[in-house]
């Protein structure tokens, strides 16, 4: 029920979720046919989370390591969050190491490795240690089959050229999932869920206007640069410095009510 409750307050990613209710309706009757003795197939925890900063992945890859923990297949679930810069080290023979110290933080739960392409930039250098990491990755995953979720993310095209560099990222990462950019109406919602969380409040009659300025805002920002939900964040935390000079100016606000102070617009 907490699990479910977490995929409710999440915008949008329909589909996202539904895939994951499918894949953990699975898991749950392998395990039960494991049981019985009956055969069942081999199951891959592994997956590419596919799409632009700020739609989701983190979140879903926290709640993913729930669920994994809750129906029995890690015992910890946990989530450790990486990018190349933790796990690339500057000197021959250090990349291994730093992997493996993250890799073993991640056992029996799940490392997310955020950007994941970035390791592959250079495949023909060889000293890019990038590649160090990926193979580290790989043996790991083989050495510890089912107790630990290696989850990589990034842009579609990106994470193409990334998935297919390696003949065995091919064959492990199997599992796919799209995280689309949010739509206008969506991240209204999310700027509504920022007003709420931050006890902050505005007039629904501005509902059409802060839309509408998101559908200019995406039109005018490179997509590369657009953070979806971060750039939300963003704009909300700048409005509220906004908020914050407007009202300073008048000298009685310390008397004002809280819906005064709550006002945001």
């Amino acid at each position: 029920d907490e699990i479910e409750k977490e995929f409710q307050k999440i915008i949008g990613l329909t589909e996202v979720k539904n895939d994951i209710r499918k894949f953990e309706q699975h898991l749950k009757i392998m395990l039960e046919r494991k049981k019985r003795n009956l055969k069942s197939s081999d199951i891959s925890l592994h997956a590419a989370f596919i799409g632009s900063p700020g739609t989701g992945k983190t979140t879903v890859a926290r709640i993913i390591g729930k669920i994994y923990k809750q129906i029995g297949i890690l015992k910890k679930g946990h989530v450790v969050e990486v990018d190349r810069g933790d796990l690339v080290a500057g000197y021959i023979g250090q990349t291994a190491t730093k992997t493996k110290e993250k890799l073993n933080e991640a056992l029996d739960g799940v490392l997310f490795i955020d950007e994941a392409y970035s390791l592959s930039r250079s495949i023909d250098d060889s000293k890019d240690f990038g590649n160090e990491v990926i193979e580290t990755v790989l043996k790991f995953m083989e050495d510890n089959r089912g107790k630990i979720s290696v989850i990589v993310a990034g842009y579609q095209n990106e994470m193409k050229r990334f998935i297919s560099s390696n003949p065995g990222l091919q064959s492990r990462f199997t599992k796919y999932y799209h995280f689309s950019d949010y739509r206008p109406k969506d991240l209204l919602k999310l700027f509504r869920l920022f007003l709420e969380s931050d006890e902050y409040y505005m007039h629904n009659s501005l509902d059409k206007y802060i839309q509408d300025f998101f559908v200019q805002y995406k039109k005018q920002t490179d997509p590369k640069l657009f953070g979806n939900g971060r750039s939300v964040r963003n704009i909300f935390e700048e409005i509220k410095m906004i908020q914050s000079q407007r009202l300073s100016v008048n000298k009685n606000y310390e008397k004002k009510s809280d819906t005064y102070l709550k006002k945001i617009i």
